[in-house]
């Protein structure tokens, strides 16, 4: 069966999801990026430290946020 999927909803797209991952964890360094370079650097090392575990996770995670996003009728939901 196909489920209606809004287009751009963040909650229903696990991506979103790894980017903020992403973010959060550049943001945490000790030493943070001074430019560009160092930047898109910083991003390349830490996509090749999330684990094969923590991107299952988000998998797994989608037929709850479904239905979160279902019973906010496609509003706000806590993701």
């Amino acid at each position: 069966s196909v489920l209606p999927w809004t287009a751009k909803n963040p909650d229903l797209n696990p991506i979103e999801h790894v980017w903020d991952l992403l973010d959060r964890r550049v943001r945490a360094r000790a030493i943070p990026p001074r430019n560009v370079w160092e930047l898109a650097g910083a991003f390349v090392e830490e996509w090749g430290n999330i684990s094969q575990q923590e991107l299952a996770n988000l998998v797994q995670s989608m037929r709850r946020r479904c239905t979160t996003v279902l019973n906010a009728a496609g509003g706000h939901t806590r993701y």
